[in-house]
């Protein structure tokens, strides 16, 4: 049995930190917030916690989450690693997606990523280990700086928006207008203008919509939000196009690039979003500000 290291190895986050709560997402009370920054609660207390511990490190994407005399462990490096059925989150976030999560979805027909990691060979082929990738998915511009490696590298399709096309100019798949796209059995394209002008959602099976940095899950309000003061292109745009996607959505799982995770039944589910619609309807601009962000 691997010994627990933790008892006598104090774990720290740096002051590089961004505050981007990935960390707090994958390690909750042992990690929080202070000050605009990730926090170590407390130091961990068995294996279960080291092994938290391990996974939000290996999603950090400015590597602030460290042991102070001792590296860390790539057994731990727990990624791909299972949400629930097809859906895996691929960690090891990156800095030139302004450190948001990716994901990995097994398909029957070929498996998808949506939005990328950090570029890095060895991780391509790890997340390959569980089937050829045939689709890489971009929710936005945002998240498109290594769209183009690993499609190249898995030999798959890069799909983007036409709002959005002049951050991934060689995309393989243009998604136009704002119609749903099939893109494979059970995957559709949900254009959501607003976050960015090509903002999309990628809804799976009627069970799991991806949402890039469209719609997240906030702890603090315990309820389903939109990042306000990092809306680029439009709010009014957004609040238009949620107020279109009323009723038109079927979901369990949300799973956002920034912000939590959740799961709710899908009567729940669709009525969070109309109440959401509605609340972004009374919305103005605001100047971009990422500190105020609340997840």
């Amino acid at each position: 049995m691997r010994p627990n290291t933790s008892a006598d190895t104090e774990w720290s986050v740096d002051d590089r930190c961004t505050n981007c709560d990935v960390a707090r997402q994958l390690a909750p009370g042992l990690i929080g917030e202070a000050d605009g920054k990730s926090v170590i609660l407390h130091q961990p207390r068995n294996a279960a916690e080291d092994l938290l511990l391990h996974a939000a490190a290996y999603a950090c994407h400015t590597r602030s989450i460290r042991r102070a005399d001792a590296p860390l462990e790539p057994a731990l490096d727990p990624y791909p690693m299972r949400i629930e059925g097809p859906v895996f989150l691929c960690g090891h976030n990156s800095s030139q997606t302004a450190g948001a999560n990716s994901y990995l979805l097994v398909r029957p027909g070929g498996n998808m990523m949506i939005d990328t990691p950090r570029w890095s060979e060895p991780l391509a082929a790890r997340y390959e280990r569980l089937g050829a990738v045939t689709d890489v998915l971009l929710t936005h511009r945002d998240h498109a700086a290594h769209g183009r490696r690993y499609a190249d590298r898995f030999g798959a399709r890069l799909w983007i928006h036409e709002g959005d096309l002049d951050a991934s100019p060689d995309a393989d798949q243009v998604i136009r207008g704002v119609e749903p796209v099939t893109v494979a059995d059970g995957v559709i394209a949900y254009p959501l203008p607003g976050h960015t002008q090509g903002s999309v959602l990628f809804l799976v099976d009627e069970r799991y919509c991806f949402t890039g940095d469209s719609v997240y899950w906030s702890r603090e309000l315990g309820d389903l939000e939109v990042a306000e003061t990092v809306t680029w292109y439009s709010v009014e745009v957004l609040a238009e196009s949620l107020a279109a996607s009323v009723g038109r959505l079927r979901f369990e799982w949300l799973l956002p690039g920034h912000g939590d995770r959740m799961r709710l039944d899908a009567a729940d589910m669709d009525q969070r979003w109309r109440r959401l619609a509605a609340r972004v309807a009374t919305l103005r601009p605001r100047p971009i500000d990422f500190t105020a962000v609340r997840w």
